[in-house]
């Protein structure tokens, strides 16, 4: 068998070449052309993740801002709301003062008008002191322009105690010391050793009746409060 050698002429040459150049130059333009499509696809792929986390971090910023203004709104809202309710509440206040106050200076008129004038009214504080110290004798302190009255009322409410406590009698004296003139009246009771005593002057009564009636009278005046819980 023989081998015959073909020589390639310079055209054929020239042919090869041409088509190995043009089949490297594909290889290489769909090696290029995979490389960007990769390369895009990586960008995109990090884009999204650059633009999720930014996205994310302006969110948690705008919610942390929010709840801070919101916050900060509640608070102003609260201490405004508390300001207020201080005004009403001091205005409230004021109010009953000055209505106790104009009491108190109308207290001495208002026992002189009071049933059986302000003589039963002193019988009546002198009995509540007898019955409140139950001893055999009590001292008595009134103003020195009560003094008669006050004696006459001490008579009275001594017997009306005998009736009361089974003949039991008491002894009431006078005390020489007087209550000021700038008081409204009234007596302060004092048991025998001095040591003991029952304050039944007229401010004190409105003192008393002052924390007595102080519910009621808020009531009266500004209505029931809605929040309070438990009542007397």
């Amino acid at each position: 068998m023989s081998t015959a050698i073909h020589a390639m002429s310079d055209d054929q040459v020239a042919s090869e070449l041409r088509k190995m150049t043009a089949f490297i130059r594909q290889e290489a333009l769909e090696k290029a052309r995979e490389i960007h499509l990769k390369a895009d696809e990586e960008f995109s792929i990090e884009k999204s993740k650059l633009v999720r986390g930014d996205t994310a971090r302006i969110d948690a910023e705008y919610e942390k801002k929010f709840k801070q203004a919101g916050m900060s709104q509640q608070i102003t809202k609260s201490t405004l709301a508390n300001k207020m309710r201080l005004r009403v509440l001091s205005a409230r206040q004021e109010l009953l003062d000055s209505l106790f106050e104009d009491a108190g200076g109308k207290l001495g008129e208002a026992a002189k008008k009071a049933k059986g004038g302000y003589e039963a009214v002193l019988k009546n504080l002198v009995l509540e002191g007898l019955y409140g110290m139950n001893e055999k004798k009590v001292t008595v302190r009134c103003r020195e322009k009560d003094e008669k009255a006050v004696k006459k009322a001490a008579e009275e409410a001594a017997k009306e105690y005998k009736e009361n406590m089974d003949g039991k009698e008491v002894e009431v004296v006078i005390d020489k010391e007087r209550l000021p003139e700038g008081s409204p009246g009234g007596v302060i009771i004092f048991n025998g050793t001095g040591k003991i005593d029952i304050n039944n002057t007229l401010d004190e009564r409105l003192k008393l009746l002052e924390i007595e009636a102080l519910p009621s009278v808020r009531e009266t005046l500004f209505g029931e409060n809605k929040n309070r819980k438990f009542k007397d």
